[in-house]
């Protein structure tokens, strides 16, 4: 559930093919994101999953998976 609704926030960002990400994708390296591009992402998923995601571990988000799981973890 969260890893589908995470692509099409990182697909809206960034004008990619919710497709091709998987949980090892990652921002920078992969989709070819800057930290503007993260910051809006970040932004997505607050008001996507309305959570509020500090900025220590917005800074620290690298791949699919740690948002899938920082999501996680903001929701319990």
């Amino acid at each position: 559930m969260e890893l589908e609704k995470l692509k099409e926030v990182i697909a809206g960002v960034l004008s990619v093919d919710p497709n091709e990400i998987t949980l090892e994708t990652t921002f920078l390296e992969d989709l070819g994101a800057d930290s503007l591009d993260v910051y809006q992402i970040v932004m997505g998923i607050e008001e996507a999953f309305e959570i509020e995601i500090p900025a220590d571990k917005a800074e620290h988000i690298s791949t699919v998976g740690e948002a899938v799981d920082l999501i996680k973890n903001s929701r319990e």
